[in-house]
């Protein structure tokens, strides 16, 4: 068997079970991975169907151009569509979205233009109005609005609800979907309330959108708008899409939790989710109470991992914002990590300057410690050191230790911040000495400083 076209992939997603992530859950926690449309994520749905329905009643002519407002999913699945249908495709989004997202719409021809994200939706400059301007100047263009369009949840009611009924043999308890447009929970809803009215549909929201108030208060507070991170879901209007009539509860998510919660579903359950997986997981498990052992719990997992390789998967994005901790040392203790198992090479005062040279070019080392024979500390030597004095005579190496060494290093306890020992690392201190918490003693140089400092 084989397929006309690449459209004809569309949907019949697999449902798969969530094993350790949501192990503190006693119910069955499925995943509808929709990554496995050809566009990566479950907006094909949506998009081709938007596009037919525009097709059947001559708002979309042969030869036009498709202008849409888009995060990116929808636009690629619109893209991929234009592709095969023989469309042009101009796309609006916003600088939030991630790099790889803007790419990939690009790869398939379409125009991105991106707009600022912290503007009012009728700020001329958003991505909302800059695509209604465009599709009133160019010529037989056609804006699909993805977020008032019903045929976006009509999709969902025809392909996502029946699919997941059917995948769980109409055991599905409770549906847990990120909130954006509204159509995926909505339209996926819809059908299964129709077929078991029982069913708790639970949306995920984040925090600078207005969903959950809306629906726990039915006030539009302008006071709950502002920027955040999160991709996908959420939004500072109300779209025709989300019915609120369908959705029994709200849940929000920070974008820290959600962006730590993507991760850990590839590192847990090998899927390489998107951000709104991540935000349905952290809301799922911060409801954990609600769930009881015999419900089934449905997770629509929107897009793929790859969309957000610049973001949620890069540590340095991670940690500029906060959500990571730099994985830096805090303590003296912590600097000696690498070589705690190591034995302090040492030289004593009355060895002479070669046995020195020759420890140092043994171990690899640029200073070492000087000790006397009771094994105090009473001089160091360093390779700066040494070798201006060895330049200017060579006798030196047959002079012991003790007539040509420097000041001893300076000695921190094992619990000094790293603050305080690198103020202590100067041009004339090139290391310092620590006894760790087990008695044994350890030398901390700069490079110490500079290794943990780069982890």
């Amino acid at each position: 068997m084989w397929y006309n076209n690449i459209l004809e992939t569309i949907g019949n997603t697999p449902l798969v079970r969530l094993n350790k992530i949501t192990k503190a859950i006693p119910a069955i926690i499925l995943a509808k991975v929709e990554s496995t449309n050809p566009g990566n994520s479950i907006k094909d749905r949506m998009a081709l169907k938007m596009i037919e329905d525009a097709e059947r009643d001559g708002r979309l002519k042969p030869g036009g151009t498709i202008i849409e407002g888009t995060s990116g999913n929808t636009g690629m699945g619109l893209a991929i569509a234009a592709v095969i249908k023989g469309y042009k495709c101009i796309f609006t989004t916003t600088d939030k979205q991630s790099k790889e997202k803007v790419d990939a719409l690009r790869a398939f021809g379409a125009e991105v233009i991106v707009c600022p994200t912290n503007v009012e939706p009728e700020d001329p400059r958003s991505y909302y109005s800059v695509s209604s301007r465009l599709v009133n100047e160019i010529p037989n263009a056609w804006k699909p609005n993805q977020y008032d369009n019903l045929s976006n949840s009509l999709a969902h009611y025809e392909q996502t609800g029946p699919e997941i009924w059917k995948q769980t043999e109409g055991k599905i308890t409770h549906l847990v979907v990120g909130v954006g447009t509204g159509g995926t929970i909505s339209g996926t809803a819809k059908y299964l309330k129709e077929q078991n009215p029982a069913i708790k549909i639970i949306g995920i929201d984040t925090y600078g959108s207005v969903f959950k108030k809306y629906k726990e208060t039915g006030i539009f507070d302008k006071e709950e708008i502002y920027p955040y991170i999160t991709e996908g879901i959420g939004e500072d209007f109300l779209p025709e899409n989300v019915d609120f009539s369908l959705i029994d509860q709200f849940e929000k998510v920070t974008d820290k939790d959600a962006a730590l919660m993507t991760r850990e579903i590839a590192r847990q359950e090998g899927i390489f989710a998107g951000n709104s997986a991540g935000s349905a997981i952290a809301g799922l498990l911060q409801i954990k109470n609600q769930f009881k052992e015999g419900d089934v719990v449905v997770v629509i997992f929107h897009d793929h991992g790859t969309r957000y390789l610049g973001k949620m998967y890069n540590d340095d994005w991670l940690r500029e914002r906060g959500f990571l901790e730099r994985n830096k040392a805090k303590f003296a203790e912590d600097l000696i990590a690498n070589h705690r198992e190591l034995n302090l090479i040492t030289v004593n005062e009355n060895s002479l300057i070669a046995e020195a040279c020759e420890k140092m070019n043994k171990y690899g080392i640029s200073q070492i410690p000087v000790v006397n024979n009771e094994g105090l500390f009473v001089g160091s030597l360093t390779d700066t050191h040494l070798f201006s004095i060895l330049l200017n005579d060579e006798s030196v190496k047959l002079k012991a230790t003790k007539e040509v060494m420097q000041a001893p290093f300076t000695l921190v306890s094992s619990n000094a911040t790293i603050e305080e020992v690198s103020k202590k690392l100067t041009k004339d201190n090139t290391a310092v000495i620590v006894q760790d918490k087990g008695g044994n003693v350890h030398i901390i140089t700069k490079y110490d400083v500079i290794q943990s400092i780069a982890e």
